[in-house]
């Protein structure tokens, strides 16, 4: 029986990097587990990839069909901004195990869609002031830095990442993502002992 491991974290732990190393990890299999926005595409960013790159239009058609699983709106400095899971045929867990980056709101709409027991939460913490700083360099690296959003991010990831919200989605193990390899190395265990 195939797993949904949920990588999920604050905005600048490391998600990114520590999903890309599982995903290339040969003994894991895992496969990619890609979410929705209708947010714009970043620079380096691929449809399909980091997500499927959507319309609002899109997101009210998913949602009339009945395959939306759940959804999380951002306002953003630039407008609205949707992120979401579709049940789009693409997931098979009783065929494989799969991985996906998102918040502990849409890991408990995951975990009740999918199953509590085909759910696995994996959450990343850095402390906050190296958070920022790997979000400014990040963001300084974009052709037209949204500087503003990113702060945006930053102070509400302390709401939706709150002890008390990570308590109540049942996210109790956390990997310190201080060392990256050791991070991924943790990470990787911890998901072998449910493959």
């Amino acid at each position: 029986m195939g797993k949904l491991f949920v990588l999920t974290g604050k905005s600048a732990s490391g998600k990114d990097v520590v999903y890309k190393s599982l995903l290339r990890d040969e003994q894991l299999c895992l496969k990619p587990y890609v979410g929705y926005t209708t947010r714009p595409v970043r620079e380096h960013e691929i449809n399909g990839r980091e997500y499927y790159f959507v319309s609002e239009d899109d997101l009210e058609g998913f949602e009339r069909s009945g395959k939306l699983i759940e959804r999380r709106t951002y306002p953003s400095v630039h407008g609205d901004w949707h992120y979401f899971s579709v049940d789009d045929g693409r997931i098979d867990l009783d065929d494989s195990s799969f991985l996906y980056i998102a918040t502990p709101e849409a890991y408990v709409h995951l975990r009740n869609y999918y199953g509590q027991d085909r759910v696995i939460p994996i959450y990343l913490q850095v402390e906050d002031g190296e958070r920022l700083t790997r979000a400014l360099e990040r963001e300084k690296q974009q052709s037209e830095p949204k500087y503003a959003e990113m702060c945006r991010r930053f102070l509400g990831d302390n709401e939706d990442f709150s002890e008390e919200n990570l308590r109540s989605a049942g996210i109790e193990k956390k990997f310190d993502n201080n060392d990256l390899h050791e991070c991924i190395d943790q990470v990787r265990k911890y998901i072998l002992s449910f493959l």
